[in-house]
């Protein structure tokens, strides 16, 4: 008995299926987008001035540690991310005129319409935030972001207090005016060797 011959298998047209296989698996596929910080940095001061000796009183001062294991200490002890927030809103906003939180001081602004008026606020807090060089840059920008949600929950609650509207929809004149009620100041200092918990 002759053996059988084995069929040979066209495959002149699998080139053309897995090319179509790529394009479908692209067109459908979701990319991750890289995560990051949208920051403006402030114009470089000209060579001839001297730098201005600011002294910040430690009141005004809101400290945010990250450490190399990643662990957060807001004002030196340890919090869980989900109540930095809440602690930035209460340093913020010092709604108590607390001795301990940042002074109230008065500030002129000027809402839609040329209306000035006199509104009473934190204007000199600052948040400093600072990290360990072993800290991941996952956790850094959870911590960023948990900052930012405390100033925009603050202004869309004065927002919908004053004008009974978001932040958002506010015009361009009143949302400047919220903004110099509550400025963002989150200072981000070069990062350190901290090590862990202390």
């Amino acid at each position: 008995m002759g053996k059988r011959e084995v069929q040979e298998i066209n495959a002149s047209s699998m080139a053309d299926i897995a090319f179509l296989l790529l394009i479908f698996f692209l067109v459908t596929t979701t990319m991750s987008v890289d995560s990051g910080l949208s920051r403006q940095l402030p114009p470089p001061l000209p060579p001839d001035m001297e730098k201005p000796n600011v002294e910040v009183k430690e009141r005004n001062i809101f400290v945010v540690l990250i450490n190399s294991q990643n662990q957060l200490l807001v004002q030196g002890e340890l919090l869980d991310i989900k109540q930095l927030k809440t602690k930035a809103k209460e340093f913020i906003k010092n709604e108590a005129n607390s001795v301990n939180l940042p002074e109230i001081l008065p500030v002129e602004v000027t809402f839609e319409g040329g209306i000035t008026e006199t509104v009473m606020t934190t204007k000199n807090h600052i948040i400093s935030l600072q990290n360990d060089v072993g800290t991941q840059y996952q956790k850094y920008i959870e911590v960023q972001n948990e900052l930012v949600a405390a100033y925009n929950e603050i202004r869309n609650e004065y927002s919908t207090n004053r004008f009974g509207s978001t932040y958002a929809a506010l015009s361009e004149e009143n949302k400047k005016a919220v903004q110099d009620i509550y400025p963002q100041k989150i200072s981000e200092a070069e990062p350190k060797k901290y090590g862990g918990n202390k």
